[in-house]
């Protein structure tokens, strides 16, 4: 069992929170508004409403004994960045910002953030990314350069084996297992052949699968 603190409870540090308990950990929630600290007091391990900007407050919190905090503090980029700079001062060991703006995040990304993420930016991507290419299964975001995607096998890649499709010279992308149903095969052997019901879960750099996506969509309109 790990322990979180999450400051901001609007959507995003929400979700994050609850999520966090689901999944069997303990999470203090802080926030200045009583009414988002009543919501959840019932649902997180425990919360807080106090003056989250005052450094005294939180060394009171002891928020350096917390596995990670999660700093979600909506359009308020003062506060995020401040409170930013003030964890990694105390000594958190993983400080988590979520960014409003790509200029926002360069800033986080400066003064120490461990890691900056875009919710309404990524949901943006995936959007976009299942209309473009409905063959998207799922996908996730393992950093901010690489991403992990399922996909259902693209028309081009049926009936070929994997040495003929050569995914990491030609894409750039790596297979990392093939699932077909609920059935993984994982590392599957370069003489195997892709047939037409079966999903191959990829990792690679988010500029490679975009070009995979674009590919895809070019060989579509050339048909």
């Amino acid at each position: 069992m790990k322990q979180f603190v999450v400051f901001g409870l609007g959507s995003f540090g929400e979700a994050v929170a609850t999520e966090l308990v689901e999944l069997g950990h303990e999470v203090l929630g802080v926030d200045n508004n009583l009414e988002k600290v009543d919501l959840l007091k019932d649902v997180l391990t425990k919360v807080v409403k106090v003056d989250i900007t005052d450094e005294k407050v939180l060394k009171e919190l002891g928020v350096k004994n917390f596995d990670a905090a999660i700093v979600s503090l909506g359009t308020d980029l003062e506060a995020s960045i401040l409170i930013t700079i003030m964890l990694k001062e105390i000594g958190v060991r993983h400080v988590i910002t979520k960014a409003n703006s790509l200029l926002h995040g360069k800033v986080l990304e400066k003064i120490g953030s461990d890691r900056v993420v875009y919710p309404e930016r990524d949901e943006g991507i995936r959007i976009a990314r299942s209309l473009i290419m409905p063959n998207v299964k799922n996908q996730m975001e393992l950093s901010q350069k690489y991403s992990l995607i399922e996909i259902a096998a693209l028309p081009v890649f049926c009936e070929k084996t994997l040495e003929e499709l050569d995914l990491p010279g030609k894409y750039g992308v790596t297979l990392l297992a093939i699932r077909r149903g609920n059935q993984f095969t994982f590392s599957p052997t370069p003489k195997h052949t892709i047939s037409e019901n079966e999903n191959l879960i990829l990792v690679g750099e988010n500029k490679k699968i975009d070009q995979l996506i674009t590919k895809q969509k070019a060989s579509k309109k050339n048909k």
